[in-house]
């Protein structure tokens, strides 16, 4: 006995519903955390400090004021180690040079501690720790690339390969569950009135 168009189609649905319903179930922490971590991340520039400590302002724009990067690499590094702590590493990650605001910003690479100097004076404007930098590496699956200090980013490209297929998965799994089981129900009701 042939079976219909219409037990196949909702063997398909129950089948997509399963894969739905369980990855969903093995991903959920994750999900949560990628959409937790992207509204703070978000809001970084809006709250207040709070994760993304406010930029300063320094006296002078003119780069020709300015102490040379060595001179403000070891001032920050000064910094940190006096008002933090000596034992923190001194390991530069990056260094944001912001000349409208007259200042630059060093952050390090095995903690999450901020220095923003003067650009012309070299005076330490802040201090503060850079939540928004573990939100990223929360939100991109870095962190144990970070932990782990590897060279390579095995654990990002392994997360956000995974989470990037499950979302193209719940996209398609779900406007499949959705609109799958209303064809079926036009094509009856078609059905029903042709062989009324």
């Amino acid at each position: 006995m042939q079976k219909s168009p219409f037990f196949k189609a909702a063997k398909t649905i129950r089948l997509f519903r399963k894969l739905h319903r369980y990855s969903g179930l093995v991903l959920m922490a994750f999900i949560l955390n990628i959409a937790i971590t992207g509204i703070l991340l978000g809001w970084k520039k809006d709250s207040m400090g709070l994760l993304l400590p406010r930029t300063q302002k320094g006296i002078s724009t003119d780069l020709a004021d300015w102490q040379s990067l060595d001179s403000l690499k070891n001032a920050a590094i000064l910094a940190l180690h006096q008002d933090i702590s000596p034992d923190l590493s001194a390991e530069i990650d990056r260094i944001d040079v912001r000349q409208q605001q007259g200042i630059v910003k060093f952050v390090f690479k095995n903690h999450y501690w901020g220095v923003q100097l003067d650009g012309a004076t070299a005076a330490v404007l802040q201090i503060k720790k850079r939540r928004s930098d573990f939100l990223e590496h929360l939100h991109d699956g870095s962190l144990l690339d970070h932990y782990f200090d590897l060279e390579t980013e095995v654990f990002k490209l392994l997360f956000t390969t995974v989470m990037g297929l499950a979302f193209i998965l719940f996209t398609l799994t779900g406007f499949w569950i959705w609109y799958k089981p209303r064809q079926i129900r036009k094509a009856k009701l078609m059905r029903k009135s042709t062989n009324a």
